[in-house]
């Protein structure tokens, strides 16, 4: 009797726990669902950026290359130099390719002072030697219409080269004549007043630089032209001289800008990685 006690309880026991294990393997684990990480996009500049618009401002450096003017007995020729001089200018554009773009800028060269000198004969001197000074200034609007080379992106920085052509209007104002005995400074011929010419003249452009992308919207442009106007009038008749007709100029100048893009870009489109589900076991 005892024996088949024991046997009884022994058996429930495992009936138990069996039905307490089938019961917790029925028992439903929810998956776990990990949030989905997401890589940050990247901004890439558009292969084709489409149309532009540019601000600069710079300084230039002109050397001025002389002027030939009339006397009574033939020709003289007036030397001189002008001083530097900031400049302001303005462009729209167009992005071709990732490596060709053009625009049409107009720059403004605010005026710059010229001291110049001359040598020849004058009354003051009885006829003989004499030393002119000549003073005046000249400011030139200059439109051109360039060309540029991207020459690749490196580290955000864009180098490039190009060229421009077009034409400047050279705006000179009077220039003011004293002629002095050349070995009396104070025996003077009286001042003479010569008026300035103003034209267009032809003008090209060399450039080097480089950009980097502020944004892919915005860009700021770091460079060097060198611009050579060609020559033209520089001041008319007066007292017997003139008019005087002046060689070009060549500038070179520093300039700083930013470029404004209205064209689209492209974009990275973040990928989306999921970490997979866990199996679950019933």
């Amino acid at each position: 009797m005892k024996n088949a006690v024991k046997l009884l309880t022994a058996g429930s026991a495992i009936a138990m726990v069996m039905t307490a294990s089938a019961f917790a393997a029925d028992i439903y684990e929810p998956p776990v669902v990990e949030t989905p990480v997401y890589e940050v996009p990247e901004s890439l500049p558009a292969s084709v950026s489409g149309w532009y618009i540019r601000g600069d401002v710079g300084y230039s450096w002109s050397e001025y290359r002389g002027a030939i003017y009339g006397t009574p007995g033939g020709t003289n020729r007036l030397y001189g130099e002008v001083d530097e001089s900031f400049f302001l200018g303005g462009g729209v554009g167009y992005q071709i390719n990732s490596y060709l773009r053009t625009d049409l800028t107009l720059d403004y060269d605010f005026e710059s002072d010229f001291n110049g000198y001359t040598r020849g004969t004058c009354g003051a001197a009885g006829g003989g030697a004499c030393v002119s000074t000549d003073i005046s200034s000249f400011s030139a609007l200059t439109v051109m219409a360039n060309a540029y080379i991207d020459l690749g992106t490196y580290a955000g920085f864009t180098p490039y080269v190009g060229a421009g052509i077009g034409g400047a209007h050279v705006k000179w104002n009077n220039l003011s004549n004293t002629a002095c005995d050349a070995t009396n400074a104070a025996n003077c011929d009286p001042t003479v007043i010569h008026d300035g010419e103003a034209e267009w003249r032809f003008a090209y452009a060399l450039m080097a630089g480089f950009s980097y992308d502020i944004s892919h919207k915005l860009a700021v442009d770091l460079g060097y032209r060198y611009k050579k106007i060609e020559g033209g009038g520089q001041f008319g008749f007066a007292s017997g001289t003139g008019p005087g007709y002046d060689y070009g100029f060549e500038q070179h100048q520093i300039r700083a800008g930013l470029r404004y893009k209205f064209g689209g870009t492209s974009y990275q489109e973040p990928v989306p990685v999921y970490q997979p589900e866990p199996a679950v076991y019933k």
